[in-house]
């Protein structure tokens, strides 16, 4: 934990200085001043984490320096002091910004464990500001992985729209990244110190969901043992992200309509309306239109979510982006499990970029990573990639393609598929893969070095 920066104010020279030379022994970084001048010149020029000042300084009144301080450095602890420890000075001391109220003679111990929960508090705001941060540098826009054209014009609408508190809906198929662009418009918008919760619309039912978003009262449902806030109110001037907003039944369709037009909700169970102030982001795979037209989706709630629109192709769209993408999870994932990956092998990456990638970036990212991690190289091959990929032959369109050529040609492709094929079921034991195909391991040798094929 960070050593916390203490600045003393007490007239008292005595007491000024029991109090340095206490919290000094305490090996606290302690500055001991006498008025309020030297206080305020102080707190001007440095970084302090505490501020303890005795309350009855003649011509001070230190409930008006506890605010002027906070103006100055609001995450700043002021602890009062005062020899009239009255409940009403320090129902005042609190009013004023002070963080707690001590009676004097001041309790050494009692003030060094003040302090102990004080530097804990400083700690954690420390580490939620550098995990802010940290977020808002790791989804920032020109860190999402991409070279294509298409991906660049998603991108550059999605940071045009950042700045605003217009609803936006994300289009696109399972695991192109809908929830990344999500992050990123958060991250860069005016809400970007304010919560971004996630809801995934499909994932529960709708009784469930109903608690989830609204919250709900004690006594709702059974189990209901007490009062629980909704996403809605934990999201409170953030942003509000429901994925799969296609799956809402009719029922919470209208109460979520009700929120977006009214501004308010009541929880589950409740008859006092709950303010809410949030942006909606949504995200879905569905022809919405095509869910309109069949009385499925509430077409005034599509124009309610549809204010932006941002379609997100999917990865066989724009090939363009793989390689880049290779390259990133590779070395992720290489990271992640401490190994040193310095590339792929032409023929992995041949088959990689063949491949159509039904589930998107979300598969890509899959493959890699398993890849990864069965790697017994520091090289990427076609021997660690999922059998559908590595074996040819299982890939019709690739196949077909394929066949196009000379004799020698097409029956290249097929020795060469059936080498993989028997490499795969043997776990890479030479040995085993040229029994399989009833050759020797010699002539296997050959082969492998004839196709470029790493195992």
């Amino acid at each position: 934990m960070q050593e916390a920066r203490i600045l003393v104010m007490d007239d008292e020279v005595q007491d000024r200085r029991r109090i340095e030379e206490y919290l000094v022994q305490k090996k606290y970084d302690v500055q001991a001043v006498g008025t309020a001048n030297e206080a305020m010149n102080a707190i001007r020029q440095e970084r302090f984490d505490v501020f303890i000042t005795d309350c009855n300084i003649p011509g001070v009144d230190a409930l008006e320096t506890s605010a002027e301080v906070h103006k100055i450095n609001p995450d700043m602890a002021v602890i009062i002091m005062t020899a009239f420890g009255t409940i009403e000075t320090a129902v005042k001391a609190i009013k004023a910004g002070a963080y707690d109220y001590l009676p004097k003679p001041l309790d050494l111990d009692q003030l060094n464990m003040l302090i102990g929960r004080i530097s804990e508090r400083q700690s954690l705001i420390r580490e939620n500001t550098e995990l802010k941060e940290q977020l808002r540098e790791r989804y920032k826009f020109d860190e999402i992985v991409s070279t294509s054209h298409s991906m660049e014009e998603v991108l550059n609408l999605a940071g045009r729209v950042s700045s605003s508190n217009a609803a936006v809906l994300l289009r696109g198929e399972s695991g192109t990244g809908k929830e990344l662009v999500a992050k990123a418009i958060h991250y860069h918008s005016q809400r970007a110190n304010f919560p971004l919760i996630k809801v995934n619309c499909a994932a529960l039912p709708e009784a469930l969901l109903e608690s989830e978003l609204f919250g709900h009262e004690k006594g709702a449902f059974t189990g209901a043992t007490s009062r629980r806030i909704g996403r809605f109110e934990a999201a409170d001037k953030g942003t509000l992200f429901l994925d799969e907003i296609g799956e809402l039944t009719p029922g919470m369709q209208v109460k979520l309509l009700r929120v977006l037009q009214e501004h308010e909700f009541e929880r589950l169970g409740g008859n006092q309306s709950v303010k809410t102030d949030v942006r909606i982001i949504t995200a879905t795979n569905r022809d919405i239109e095509k869910a309109i037209n069949e009385n499925q989706f509430r077409e005034d709630l599509y124009y309610r979510l549809n204010v932006i629109s941002i379609v997100i192709p999917p990865l066989r769209e724009r090939k363009e982006d793989i390689p880049a993408l290779l390259d990133y999870f590779s070395k992720k994932y290489g990271e992640e499990n401490s190994k040193q990956i310095t590339g792929i092998t032409p023929e992995a990456r041949d088959l990689l970029m063949r491949y159509p990638y039904p589930g998107n970036v979300r598969e890509l990212e899959n493959i890699i990573e398993r890849a990864v991690v069965l790697s017994k190289r520091t090289t990427i091959t076609a021997a660690d990639l999922p059998i559908h990929l590595q074996t040819v032959i299982g890939d019709g369109a690739y196949f077909a393609q394929k066949l196009k050529g000379s004799l020698n040609e097409i029956l290249e492709t097929v020795e060469r598929g059936l080498i993989l094929e028997a490499l795969k079921e043997s776990g890479g034991v030479q040995t085993r893969a040229s029994e399989r195909l009833g050759i020797s391991e010699r002539v296997l040798r050959y082969k492998l070095k004839k196709y470029n094929i790493q195992y």
